[in-house]
């Protein structure tokens, strides 16, 4: 039978590692870490789960995540990464399909989002199919910021039941933290692509994400938590478009 490494990279990660490593203990046949340096718990919880732990620095996102499937003992790769978890159905699926395995298919599955403590299955951030299972000759990671998966062009996509469990933020304050995190590194990316931000679009265009998100996207069914996510994302619209500003005012 194939078998599949799981791949996560960590940092600082000591609030998910355990559960995450946990769901992935009768599906996987080997768990890789890749560490970039944290400073609490992170290793010493992966290695009491018997993960393998690799202290490697940190490459980008991209760069990094292929360099965890390099390192990998086996060719069929799962990426997870440590704030996510293995549903009890999509590890069912998982290991359903392990045994016909090939290298000219990729699986996805639906990932569901918990947000300070509540699921949010509408904003735009359900269900967020990802591409997570895969044989690693036919497929690398690309981008900085927002990595996605290019895949071999005789590779074929195949869905499982079941959801990916994304313990996202566990405060509010951690999701500002992040959307300033990103909102820079996007800035900046577009900086560096030569786009530019006109006073119109700083001002509609967070009205427009949250009208999309919070009603179009039906956001108002996920109650409060469904409100704080919209509000947050259209801030983090009018974050990026005014630092976007900010390095061509600067420049």
């Amino acid at each position: 039978m194939p078998k599949i490494s799981a791949v996560i990279i960590a940092k600082n990660e000591e609030k998910n590692i355990a559960r995450c490593i946990r769901s992935l203990q009768n599906v996987a046949d080997e768990v890789l870490v890749l560490d970039n340096g944290s400073i609490d718990k992170t290793v010493d919880l992966a290695k009491d789960l018997n993960a393998r732990v690799e202290i490697t620095e940190w490459k980008g996102y991209s760069a990094t995540k292929n360099h965890g499937n390099n390192l990998a003992q086996f060719d069929y790769i799962l990426s997870i990464d440590a704030d996510e978890a293995l549903s009890m159905d999509l590890a069912k699926s998982i290991t359903e399909i392990k045994e016909s395995l090939n290298e000219n298919t990729a699986y996805k599955f639906n990932r569901l989002t918990n947000y300070c403590g509540s699921w949010i299955r509408h904003c735009g951030w359900y269900p967020d199919t990802k591409l997570r299972l895969w044989h690693r000759q036919k497929v690398e990671w690309q981008g900085d910021i927002h990595e996605e998966i290019v895949l071999d062009k005789a590779v074929s996509q195949k869905h499982l039941n079941g959801n990916l469990l994304h313990y996202s933020y566990y405060t509010k304050t951690d999701h500002y933290k992040q959307a300033h995190k990103f909102t820079t590194l996007t800035a900046k990316e577009a900086f560096e692509k030569g786009k530019k931000a006109s006073v119109l679009k700083l001002v509609f265009a967070p009205i427009v994400k949250f009208i999309k998100s919070y009603i179009l996207q039906m956001g108002f069914l996920d109650g409060g938590a469904g409100f704080q996510v919209c509000r947050i994302s259209a801030y983090a619209t009018f974050m990026k478009y005014q630092k976007l500003r900010n390095l061509h005012k600067n420049s």
